[in-house]
């Protein structure tokens, strides 16, 4: 929605972070989670971190399955994108990477905090890895290398990694006020002084190309107030932003518009708002949503609690030696077999082990 929010994250940072499931962030990723170039290891060893090692079986379920989820939701076209020179399989494949030190870094936490799995949850981890084994065909048994003990591992680690983060938020539970929380509901128009994409060109830097763009939002909110025409009738014939009605919280979209937005009374229609991407009229359609402040304070909650987590992580993962076998993640490629779909590791591990 233009620069009413924050700037996004390139498409393709947008997309390497969709296979990420319900297992819980922990903190910056430059954290000592990153691995460090090495020679010596296994050869079926893709890395080292501490005393646990991710073998190249286990990182091709991973691979294969987010790669299978891309191509279910982007099309198998998808791995012809790139960027700056960086291709979407390479951009995947570093994502995974890091996905994988994590849960393995969060398992060797869950050792060191004593947090291990009930027999209950042992053995739903042994029906699981069973299901999704089963579901294999032997064209992606053999690609992958996996045996049914890969799969247990794999269940075991994540359900680990997912126990020991409960674990050590188990009592953060701040109080939130509805003032902190409250999230509005506005309808806006934004006129562009950029390109169609929104970067901004020389030409667009220009004073003549703002000052237009600034005299027709200007127009346009003389409609709206002295001339009492209907706002979203306005927002539909003259805005260059397909959002146009939109709820947020505090903290989520740009400083001017935000504090415009949160000043606004019901009813009231805002002043033109400069931002980077141009000029914003807005008018506020409610000052407070219960249903989506309720909803926004879990989200804080939930962000407090990953910050006290991240905060254990990071001072746990920056004592531990990690190692990466350069050679064999670079010769590591996802699996371009039309025979090769496997999709269902990680809902086979939701089904098992759900919320």
């Amino acid at each position: 929605m233009g620069y009413g929010i924050k700037r996004r994250l390139p498409v393709l940072l947008l997309l390497a972070f969709l296979f990420l499931l319900p297992l819980t962030a922990c903190g910056d990723e430059d954290s000592g989670t990153q691995v460090i170039f090495t020679t010596g290891m296994g050869k079926d060893e893709v890395f080292r971190i501490g005393s646990s090692v991710c073998t190249a079986p286990e990182m091709m379920v991973y691979l294969t399955n987010t790669q299978n989820q891309y191509e279910s939701v982007y099309g198998p076209d998808v791995w012809n994108v790139s960027r700056d020179g960086i291709t979407l399989e390479e951009n995947v494949k570093e994502t995974v990477l890091a996905k994988m030190a994590q849960i393995k870094t969060m398992y060797l936490l869950a050792q060191d905090r004593g947090v291990a799995l009930d027999d209950s949850e042992n053995k739903k981890v042994g029906q699981a890895a069973e299901e999704y084994f089963d579901s294999l065909t032997d064209q992606e048994k053999e690609l992958m290398g996996v045996k049914v003990s890969t799969v247990e591992q794999l269940y075991r680690e994540y359900a680990l990694a997912d126990k020991v983060y409960r674990y050590i938020i188990q009592d953060v539970n701040p109080e939130i006020s509805d003032d902190e929380a409250r999230t509005i509901t506005i309808q806006q128009i934004l006129i562009k002084t950029g390109t169609a994409d929104g970067s901004e060109n020389q030409a667009a830097d220009s004073g003549t190309v703002r000052q237009e763009a600034y005299e027709k939002a200007l127009d346009i909110r003389r409609m709206a107030v002295e001339e009492g025409e209907d706002f979203l009738d306005l927002a539909s014939r003259y805005s260059e932003d397909s959002v146009i009605t939109n709820s947020f919280g505090k903290g989520e979209m740009d400083s001017a518009f935000e504090e415009a937005a949160f000043s606004l009374e019901t009813g009231e229609v805002s002043q033109v708002i400069e931002t980077e991407a141009g000029y914003y009229i807005i008018k506020c359609i409610s000052t407070f949503d219960r249903e989506q402040t309720d909803l926004n304070k879990q989200t804080i909650v939930e962000e407090r609690r990953r910050e006290v987590f991240g905060q254990e992580y990071n001072a746990f993962v920056e004592a531990l030696p990690r190692q990466l076998n350069q050679e064999l993640w670079e010769n590591m490629k996802l699996l371009h077999d039309e025979g090769v779909t496997t999709a269902g590791f990680f809902d086979t591990y939701a089904k098992y082990f759900p919320g």
